[in-house]
């Protein structure tokens, strides 16, 4: 790394020499504009409008123009301002980390001692450690008066400029202020929701996809040139990518707690959905498998037993069901009817049960049989 600046911070009447490097840097591809017709570059020149030549750098100065007068400053003008010529940073305050507002970070600076005995750089280091504070600073860097936070990070202190408070502008927005009503299910489920989600933060695990993808494209393209296919390059993309709005927001939840817990509760849902087929005695759906009669107890063989369903359609004809009474090895089988409903009852027995009669005044075609509970 090089150093951008060199100063010093004033810790009081204690000087502490240090140098500042930049602590971040940009990690994207860098691309520059062509003409789309020859591949040719695409330059940028400094023309004056009023000659129309183009001027060095060196021969351009900066200017302020008010009320249709422009105000002309020379570099050795800006560099006479008292602030521009300051390489102090100023500590002013010692502040709880919690009290910074973090939409007031702009940009991090590593600080390094500059001098051959850091003992003062330590000292202040140990001083915000012992402390757990944050140093408030102000300094000057490239032609401005700049806020800034001391603080530590892996036994460095770290400069990070802030934003004055001029700069963050006010959040106005009307919607927010409509009375909304969040109802007790949908803070608990969004908890729920939030919990399923809950981490400890590690940045090396997060990717920046778009400049990979970018960095394929490219390999692709320096590979097969104008004959480049981006489906096959990328592939397709599985699923709609979330462009649908779901309006329902308790539905949104209930989804994506079921995506989050590997459709736990999607699992729950089926098997109540099964104890319910099982508590109506079957379904009507002709294509499902009949369920068996359940046995009866010994308390019940004296009593009389009698079942009798009959439905009818003008769509479909539905078979009656009847139910039969059961031995200790016989099961009855049931008998349907498409017209009129036979009522068939069962007879008592002390030890074992007759077998039901059957009515049925013409049977129907194709027709599942299926055995009923008792009534």
């Amino acid at each position: 790394m090089r150093a951008i600046w060199k100063g010093a911070i004033a810790f009081g009447l204690v000087n502490v020499p240090v140098k500042v490097y930049s602590a971040t840097e940009d990690h994207d591809i860098s691309l520059h504009q062509v003409h789309n017709a020859d591949g040719g570059r695409i330059r940028y020149q400094r023309r004056c409008e009023v000659c129309g030549q183009v001027i060095d750098y060196s021969d351009i100065e900066k200017a302020f123009e008010e009320d249709g007068r422009t105000v002309v400053l020379s570099k050795d003008e800006l560099k006479a301002i008292p602030a521009e010529n300051s390489h102090e940073i100023e500590v002013v305050q010692f502040v709880p980390s919690e009290q910074l507002e973090p939409m007031m970070f702009e940009k991090s600076y590593y600080l390094e001692p500059d001098s051959k005995s850091p003992k003062a750089y330590v000292l202040l280091r140990r001083a915000l450690e012992d402390t757990d504070r944050v140093a408030i600073v102000q300094y000057a860097l490239r032609e401005k008066t700049r806020l800034g936070a001391l603080r530590i990070k892996d036994d460095v202190l770290v400069l990070q400029s802030l934003l004055w408070p001029d700069e963050v502008r006010e959040a106005n927005f009307p919607a927010l202020d409509t009375a909304i009503k969040i109802s007790a299910q949908e803070r608990d489920m969004s908890a729920a929701l939030v919990e399923s989600m809950a981490a400890d933060f590690e940045p090396e695990s997060f990717t920046d996809d778009y400049q990979v993808q970018l960095r394929k494209l490219i390999d692709a393209k320096l590979e097969q040139g104008e004959s480049l296919d981006t489906d096959e390059t990328f592939g397709v993309e599985a699923g709609d990518g979330g462009k649908g709005e779901v309006i329902d927001l308790m539905e949104a939840l209930k989804r994506s707690l079921d995506r989050k817990r590997g459709g736990a509760a999607a699992a729950t849902g089926g098997a109540d959905s099964q104890e319910e087929d099982s508590d109506d005695g079957g379904s009507e759906d002709g294509d499902k498998p009949a369920r068996p009669a359940r046995r009866s107890s010994g308390s019940r063989s004296s009593g009389t037993e009698t079942a009798a369903a009959s439905k009818t359609s003008t769509s479909k004809a539905t078979a009656s069901k009847s139910t039969a009474a059961k031995g200790t090895s016989t099961r009855s089988t049931a008998a349907k009817s498409t017209g009129t409903a036979a009522k068939t009852a069962a007879a008592k027995s002390t030890g074992s049960k007759a077998a039901a009669s059957k009515s049925t005044e013409k049977p129907a075609a194709k027709a599942t049989t299926r055995a009923r509970k008792p009534a």
